[in-house]
């Protein structure tokens, strides 16, 4: 299987209109953009339950309306214990907030409530004013807030036209 990143890259949109950040890609292989993971069945699922079934592959639609799925962390953190994971991610702020920079999204969404900081001192160190938002992630019995909050945001997310 293709490295996520490669496969990452393949669907980044010209123009990002809204950027969604994961934490990392699971040490499992799994990955959103091989279509294989939890994140990307509940992502479709709630993206279909507020703006209707389309037609073709979700993840070309998804890029299709400009969003993008980027992970603060560019190597998996969820195998490491609770302090290596915080301090991982800490450190990959500064990353993020260059692509950020790079990016120049309309609103950023936080897919793990525990990001939230990290993420939105990236937005701020990147000089973005995009809109930001939180979500749980859709695991560990979160699932049905996670489909809640996307609800709430989802007709509000810059899409390409």
């Amino acid at each position: 299987m293709e490295p996520a990143e490669a496969t990452r890259a393949r669907y980044r949109p010209d123009r990002i209109t809204t950027l969604f950040v994961g934490e990392s890609a699971p040490a499992s292989g799994a990955f959103f953009y091989h279509g294989d993971s939890a994140m990307l069945r509940y992502m479709q699922r709630a993206t279909e339950a507020a703006l209707g079934v389309g037609s073709g592959d979700f993840l070309d639609r998804f890029k299709a309306w400009g969003w993008f799925l980027d992970d603060l962390v560019l190597t998996p953190v969820n195998d490491l214990n609770p302090a290596e994971r915080i301090v991982r991610c800490r450190a990959a702020q500064m990353s993020l907030a260059e692509r950020i920079a790079e990016y120049q999204p309309n609103a950023i969404v936080s897919l793990l409530l525990g990001i939230k900081e990290i993420v939105d001192a990236a937005a701020v160190a990147a000089g973005s004013s995009a809109a930001r938002y939180a979500v749980p992630f859709p695991g560990m019995g979160q699932q049905r807030r996670f489909l809640d909050a996307m609800a709430r945001i989802i007709p509000t997310l810059p899409r390409a036209k």
